[in-house]
């Protein structure tokens, strides 16, 4: 029997490698002309979806990461420019770099195509059995892993509806780290106990929704979109774990609660924070939400200052002065 040599093993593997590459673009639908049947091309419903994951995102750090020219680039984000999906913000550090962000048009474009990838890929991996489906993503995982993913890159995470377990597991973890960082004691887990089990109680799908982050295989944020009236929501008991900080998860699963809700039709979301809380407060500014309120009081064994928060969802754009105040 002759023993294949190195260049025939290598050719071998070539053509494995494009006969996968053949079979997976046909199952997920890359070939046609329009993205999940949408307007955008393949690479444009990419460029949508980093801008809309990352904090800060720049045409630099796009054209690296995704491999594209330049040029290319700036022609795709000069036309979601001029259909308003998106906005350049200078930095406040180099007035010679320009922060890109989508705006409420852009997220309200972007998220039919982010749930129907979501569903596309669910009815894809939901015939399989778990253990079927479990040896299929470890196989992906040592794809990436074999051609260098991940070494320069956070790992990244999943948004997915509460499985059971998940509403208590949260929590109990924000009222721990909670209680570790700011000396809160048992009152807030009852407090946010109770908001969980209401929630779950009343859940009304067609005005409501809570969003697990999950990154590989461990819970580490959540956020809850609440109604309160027909025309006002709730943001309520955001969380990100102290693990996933610097990961822009905070930042994502409020975006996600603002889209939600004005895909609901609410007019206005509103939420109940604490000033000590100053990194949701930064979010909560830069998304465009206004402080209509404060007041003190004694809660969760401290004095704390209560802060009321709303968002216009009828507005065009977030007033500057909204964002730069604090």
């Amino acid at each position: 029997m002759a023993i294949a040599s190195p260049q025939d093993e290598l050719e071998r593997d070539i053509a494995a490698v494009r006969r996968f590459n053949r079979f997976y673009t046909q199952k997920i639908g890359v070939l046609g002309e329009g993205w999940l049947h949408s307007p955008f091309t393949l690479t444009e419903a990419r460029v949508l979806y980093e801008v809309a994951h990352r904090v800060d995102a720049t045409a630099t750090e796009l054209a690296r990461d995704l491999a594209l020219d330049a040029g290319y680039l700036s022609r795709i984000l000069a036309s979601f420019e001029k259909k308003k999906l998106l906005k350049r913000t200078p930095s406040e550090t180099d007035r010679r770099r320009y922060h890109l962000s989508l705006t409420d048009k852009g997220h309200k474009t972007f998220a039919p195509l982010e749930e129907s990838t979501r569903a596309d890929v669910s009815a894809m991996l939901e015939p399989m059995p778990p253990a079927e489906r479990h040896r299929m993503v470890q196989a992906m995982d040592a794809i990436e892993a074999a051609m260098g993913a991940g070494a320069s890159h956070p790992p990244g995470y999943i948004l997915r509806a509460p499985k059971p377990g998940d509403l208590t597991l949260v929590i109990s973890r924000q009222a721990r780290l909670y209680a570790e960082e700011y000396g809160w004691n048992a009152e807030f887990e009852w407090m946010a106990g109770e908001i969980a089990v209401n929630f779950a109680k009343t859940f009304d799908p067609g005005k409501e929704r809570c969003w697990i982050a999950e990154r590989d295989g461990a819970v580490i944020g959540s956020v809850f979109l609440v109604k309160d009236s027909d025309t006002v929501a709730k943001l309520r008991l955001l969380y990100v774990d102290a693990s996933a900080r610097g990961l822009g998860l905070g930042k994502r699963l409020v975006e996600e609660c603002v889209a939600q809700a004005r895909a609901f039709g609410y007019k206005k979301l509103i939420l109940w924070t604490n000033d000590i809380l100053a990194a949701a407060r930064s979010i909560y500014i830069r998304r465009g939400f206004r402080l209509v309120k404060e007041e003190r009081h004694h809660s969760f064994g401290k004095d704390l200052m209560g802060q009321y928060w709303e968002l216009d969802l009828e507005a065009k754009e977030c007033p500057a002065e909204h964002r730069r105040s604090a």
